[in-house]
């Protein structure tokens, strides 16, 4: 299934004034589709390094390779082979147009400071994620406006907040790979994500680094994706091996790059001096944490404290994906003092802020409200609102720009 993905307006504004766009994010997340649905109508030319044969023409001669190319191209899979990026860099001084590669990379160039240098002002990035609920379901979202606006007024569609139960436990434990979401059995879906683990961890880290024990990263990641939505702690990750903290701080930098896990730094403010500086981690999805910890949504659901985790991550996800679409930069943060007063996750727009706390249960009280109350007295007037999402039916105030938002808000109905 060919799905509508919100972030193809933001590739064809790009085109229209600037020579590359790359649009990266993790393989198999719907980068190769999107970037030949928006070329298709300009008659892009597709090619593809995971061809033996053009990538080794691309390696032996990358000025005469780049140079041969029709004016308007689609690479994919760039990060094969970084010495490409000199050559694009000087076939589009020589011939300034917007528009004239497509890019796609299966890892992060912003991390290879030499690569996003060399096209620093010829290249717009585009980060896709794995589908959003929103473009799965087809349903246009409006929760960040929503949120910017603290206007949560009056409910218009009933059937869009909804007790979710269960459900939201196979919601989590899906995730957003199109491939794998496919498959309806969850057998099936979990065996598509190890294969995916495997494969990645085989092929496109070796790619990208030169390292000794590459077969201790599938335990790694595992262990990784255990500790989502927790303050980051490298000592308890390194204990099972025998090797260092810095060595295995490289490898977690490294199932980064290749976006399968990311930090959430937290959120400073120069008169807090009591505020914990830790970053968060979470996996990037959801469905890919499941199928490595062994679980399907019928013991994800009676295991409360892991369903909690991952929701967070989920939630934290999902608001990550709609702000790729958002007409206004997005940064994310978390919230967390020396009291323990928390925020699960907090979204900067420009000098505005907004504090979202998750739940997991049906019901919400004032004292959910601690940690965003502390965000709220922090940052004063810059103060947007702040979210207590819970599973729910109902949008309910509790204070001034403070609301209690039924997770379905998230999840909409097909």
């Amino acid at each position: 299934m060919i799905y509508n993905r919100l972030s193809a307006a933001k590739v064809q504004e790009a085109l229209q004034d600037t020579p590359v766009v790359l649009i990266h994010g993790a393989r198999q997340c719907g980068k190769t589709t999107l970037a030949q649905m928006v070329g298709k109508a300009q008659s892009y030319h597709y090619i593809s390094f995971d061809d033996f044969n053009q990538l080794q023409a691309a390696k032996a001669d990358p000025v005469g390779f780049v140079q041969s190319l029709p004016e308007f191209t689609i690479l994919d899979e760039v990060q094969r082979i970084p010495e490409l990026f000199t050559a694009i860099k000087a076939s589009v001084d020589r011939h300034r147009k917007s528009g004239r590669f497509i890019l796609t990379g299966s890892a992060n160039i912003l991390l290879l400071p030499k690569l996003a240098d060399s096209l620093a002002g010829r290249m717009e990035i585009i980060h896709l994620r794995p589908l959003a609920q929103c473009e799965i379901t087809g349903v246009k979202p409006s929760f960040i406006n929503q949120l910017f606006s603290a206007d949560f007024g009056p409910v218009t569609n009933t059937n869009s907040h909804r007790h979710l139960g269960e459900s939201l436990a196979d919601a989590i434990c899906a995730g957003g790979y199109p491939a794998a979401i496919a498959r309806t059995a969850h057998k099936r879906r979990s065996s598509w994500y190890r294969d995916y683990i495997t494969t990645l961890i085989q092929r496109d880290v070796q790619d990208i680094a030169n390292i000794k024990n590459f077969e201790i990263l599938p335990k790694l990641m595992t262990l990784a994706t255990g500790q989502t939505a927790r303050l980051f702690n490298a000592a308890d990750l390194a204990s099972p091996f025998s090797i260092s903290r810095p060595t295995i701080r490289e490898y977690l930098a490294l199932l980064e790059q290749i976006f399968l896990i990311e930090q959430l730094q937290p959120w400073h403010n120069n008169r807090l001096s009591r505020l914990i500086k830790t970053p968060k981690m979470h996996a990037t999805d959801t469905g890919l944490a499941c199928a490595l910890l062994g679980l399907n949504s019928k013991t994800l659901w009676q295991d409360k404290s892991l369903l909690g985790q991952l929701l967070e991550t989920f939630i934290h996800q999902e608001l990550r994906k709609h702000a790729g679409w958002h007409e206004e930069a997005l940064a994310f943060y978390h919230f967390r003092n020396k009291d323990k007063a928390e925020v699960d996750i907090v979204i900067e727009q420009g000098r505005q802020l907004a504090g979202i706390e998750v739940k997991a249960s049906a019901t919400v009280t004032k004292n959910d409200f601690k940690g965003l109350n502390k965000l709220k007295e922090a940052c004063g007037s810059k103060f947007a609102a702040g979210v207590v999402f819970y599973d729910g039916e109902n949008i309910l105030p509790f204070g001034e720009k403070l609301f209690a938002v039924p997770i379905s808000v998230l999840i909409p109905n097909k």
